[in-house]
């Protein structure tokens, strides 16, 4: 992975506007909180696979870290906290935010076909 290329990643949010997609959303602190701080609590997110279209796709940021948004028409989904961005398989975008050591906070997936599960 490499770090966010805002540019870049518009244009390939973009290429999947108005098409069916799939999308793949994850966040966690997961282990990483308790064994830190013993009263912290766990939290996180996991959905494969969500069919869905959305009609406008944004991302912002400051340069450290960056929040992907996608409109549908009945509401949003959007990953805060990303920091690195991958095309694999072609076809795949993959938006990643990782913690200063390298952890997987949050994850935004989308693809025109399936995910493996």
């Amino acid at each position: 992975m490499k770090p966010i290329e805002k540019k870049k990643v518009q244009e390939l949010l973009e290429s999947f506007v108005k098409k069916e997609v799939y999308v793949h959303l994850e966040t966690t602190n997961g282990a990483y909180a308790s064994h830190v701080n013993e009263k912290a609590y766990n939290v996180g997110v996991y959905i494969r696979n969500a069919k869905v279209s959305f009609n406008q796709a944004k991302i912002v940021g400051d340069g450290k870290s960056y929040r992907a948004g996608l409109k549908m028409d009945i509401g949003w989904i959007y990953a805060e906290g990303l920091t690195d961005w991958e095309l694999y398989e072609d076809t795949k975008l993959l938006l990643a935010g990782h913690d200063r050591e390298g952890r997987l906070m949050v994850a935004l997936q989308i693809s025109e076909t399936p995910f493996s599960y």
